[in-house]
């Protein structure tokens, strides 16, 4: 653990921004200079999903603190929050991911309480999106038992509308209930680009966040890169090595906008490591 603290505390010392690469839109590869949707305009699948209420002991058990707001850890993921809120704001950027180098650091708990951090800004619209389609396990760690499938939304065969829950006025989350065998193919599918311009028509969110698969199991991952902004990258204590963070960072840039590291499931408090 003291190696990827010392690697974290060296990068943020060589760093002057929170990204590593130069800002583009992933449509066309260049700026991005799109202006705020107005709220008025906003997309009408909103109102036109299903609800779900959240189990706020099953969420606790699931290490989702920022629901109920009453474990003081919700405080480092509001302060998460507002860095990677800030930074999406000032660059324009609408949509970012959310990975890790193996499986077991934590990223789909980070993406879960992100996801509910953003949801306490009233005039945010967010929308949670599980792409880890081999190990699907938001639906589960939500306490959700309907059969959806993002997977059908990105191919085409089902709406938005059929498969997505809200929470609240300003919370969406799409699921998957099954695994999905050959998802790298499918994440590189020519319809797939027609499912996720779907996912932000029907929204129009403020903010579009995907649970990502690793990067070291497969290259899910890599595969939906053109169609994000940003991404996050969750690194566990004690657990991942700083050659995975290395090579994981590496292949990332050049391709997307690298946020930066959150070190996740360290036992030791600190205000100087954990997000940069």
């Amino acid at each position: 653990m003291e190696r990827i603290q010392a690697a974290i505390q060296k990068a943020k010392e060589q760093r002057t921004g929170m990204g590593i690469s130069p800002v583009r839109d992933p449509a066309n590869g260049t700026a991005a200079h799109g202006a705020q949707i107005p709220r008025g305009q906003a997309g009408t699948a909103w109102g036109e999903i299903g609800t779900f209420e959240p189990d706020a002991e099953h969420l606790a058990r699931h290490r989702i603190v920022t629901f109920a707001d009453t474990d003081p850890a919700h405080n480092h993921f509001d302060m998460l929050r507002t860095k990677i809120l800030r930074t999406m704001q000032r660059n324009d950027w609408k949509t970012i991911g959310i990975t890790s180098p193996t499986s077991g650091c934590g990223k789909t708990t980070i993406s879960l309480n992100l996801a509910f951090s953003l949801s306490h800004q009233p005039n945010l619209r967010t929308v949670l999106v599980d792409l880890d389609l081999r190990r699907p396990v938001v639906g589960k760690h939500l306490g959700i038992t309907e059969t959806h499938s993002v997977a059908s939304v990105l191919q085409g065969t089902h709406t938005v509308q059929e498969n997505f829950l809200r929470y609240g006025d300003n919370l969406a989350v799409g699921t998957n209930a099954q695994s999905i065998r050959a998802s790298a193919d499918l994440l590189m599918d020519a319809r797939t680009a027609g499912g996720v311009r779907a996912i932000k028509d029907a929204f129009r969110p403020d903010i579009l966040i995907y649970d990502l698969p690793p990067m070291l199991v497969s290259d899910d991952a890599m595969a939906f890169l053109p169609h994000l902004d940003c991404v996050l990258l969750v690194a566990g204590a004690e657990k991942s090595r700083l050659d995975e963070i290395d090579k994981c960072e590496q292949d990332l840039a050049g391709q997307v906008n690298v946020l930066g590291v959150v070190l996740n499931m360290c036992r030791y408090a600190s205000e100087e490591y954990g997000y940069y």
